[in-house]
């Protein structure tokens, strides 16, 4: 249960900032300075908070299927994808303000990640329907 609430607050935070919160703004009529300015500070925080919930998936990965599920397993490859994308989005942040299409690429990075994470199945749910 914790893995698929992380899941869906996660990258469906991602997709609804960029599909449906900032084009909502835009269409209301606030400036598009405004707009970027928004867009940019929720998405840093959206990717913090994906590095939380991201961690927390991790884990139950971990409980579930043991260490080595982080790099054996697709759902550990992708939630290790999101981690390095989270890390150099932050990189850039910190270190190179002015690339914002590398931290757009970045974003989207994550954000497609985050969807194929969705299309694979829970850890430890195949185990309890074999029961």
């Amino acid at each position: 249960m914790i893995w698929q609430l992380t899941q869906v607050l996660w990258v469906g935070g991602l997709w609804v900032l960029h599909f449906g919160l900032l084009p909502a703004l835009a269409y209301v009529g606030l400036a598009p300075l405004l707009v970027e300015d928004v867009g940019r500070q929720v998405s840093m925080l959206l990717v913090a908070f994906a590095a939380f919930c991201g961690g927390l998936q991790a884990l139950v990965l971990v409980q579930a299927k043991g260490l080595s599920s982080l790099w054996r397993d697709m759902r550990g490859q992708l939630l290790l994808m999101a981690m390095v994308a989270i890390v150099a989005y932050f990189a850039l942040y910190a270190g190179v303000p002015q690339a914002l299409r590398w931290q757009l690429f970045c974003y989207l990075v994550l954000g497609l990640t985050g969807l194929l994470l969705v299309l694979q199945p829970v850890p430890g749910r195949a185990r309890l329907a074999r029961h």
